[in-house]
């Protein structure tokens, strides 16, 4: 492995049972780089995370996580990484300050680095005022932020937050972006799991992945370049039904809702007009509509529905 690729993965599988939560995964990550697993609930990624982490053995496969080897040095793999599950294991009866103590003695983090580690810390995660506050009194967006302090007292190499904000408010989710950018800037490699589609676009490389396989992996812009949809917004006071009406209309290649407007992305000869006037004649009002780009959710749903 070269010394510029951090994580690299060949033919890694996962089965449970009849289900095959990872299907012979191969990838890249390179150093320095912000890597996103982007794909709804159930599509894998806590399995993978879990994979790369040493956690559990593959059925099948490799992978190599900061030169070593996920089926023989998984403990080397541990020292040299972060790691924020899920579940991640604060302890809400201690401090902030205690909690960061507690995983410094965890890592092994020699006595005399520790108070500028920790102050950094406290800094950048803007937990300062409340270090002498219970972990059990914190905010959900506070807990996250805290996790990740705790996650870099041993300052890894690599960093996997399996959905870091997920529940999160959305003040709190663009501090914690705010967070890995700077981190990148000190070429920590961040390997984040997320089913947010818009958090997906602020990586700079992302796989999409479904039902356990990886379906494309590229950096967000290209990704939706490479699959070219004439999309429509529309505004409807029902978007949901006059989505599930538009998809059964001819000219239209897909329709996916969003809160009061729906996109849908236009079959080969198919137009805006004739789908707004397709709709009125079903009896579902529309307010207004306008061309717009594909989001990369639109790219997401599209490359899943052709794939079936």
């Amino acid at each position: 492995m070269d010394s510029q690729t951090t994580i690299r993965i060949t033919g890694l599988t996962k089965s449970f049972g009849d289900n095959i939560a990872v299907h012979d995964l191969h990838l890249e990550v390179r150093r320095g780089e912000l890597f996103g697993l982007v794909g709804p609930d159930g599509a894998g990624k806590t399995t993978i995370m879990r994979l790369l982490t040493a956690v559990m053995p593959p059925d099948s496969g490799e992978a190599l996580v900061a030169g070593y080897s996920i089926l023989r040095e998984g403990e080397r793999i541990k020292e040299r990484i972060g790691y924020m599950s899920q579940r991640f294991g604060l302890y809400e009866d201690l401090t902030v300050m205690e909690n960061i103590i507690f995983y410094a003695d965890l890592y092994e983090v020699p006595k005399k680095e520790r108070p500028a580690r920790i102050e950094r810390l406290l800094g950048f995660s803007n937990l300062t005022p409340f270090k002498e506050r219970l972990a059990g009194k914190l905010s959900g967006g506070m807990k996250q932020k805290l996790g990740l302090a705790c996650a870099l007292i041993h300052t890894p190499e690599v960093l996997f937050l399996d959905e870091p904000t997920n529940g999160v408010d959305p003040v709190s989710r663009r501090d914690f972006w705010r967070i890995l950018y700077d981190l990148l800037k000190e070429q920590v490699t961040i390997f984040v799991s997320t089913a947010y589609l818009d958090e997906a676009e602020r990586c700079t490389r992302i796989g999409l992945i479904h039902k356990g396989r990886l379906i494309m992996t590229d950096n967000p812009a290209m990704i939706k370049r490479s699959v070219p949809l004439d999309m429509v917004e529309i505004w409807a006071p029902d978007a949901r039904k006059a989505a599930e009406t538009a998809r059964g209309m001819a000219g239209v290649k897909e329709a996916s809702a969003y809160g009061n407007r729906f996109h849908v992305a236009l079959a080969e000869g198919g137009s805006a007009d004739a789908v707004v006037a397709g709709l009125k004649e079903k009896g579902i009002a529309v307010i207004d509509h306008r061309p717009v780009l594909p989001s990369l959710e639109d790219i997401f749903i599209s490359i899943v529905r052709s794939s079936g």
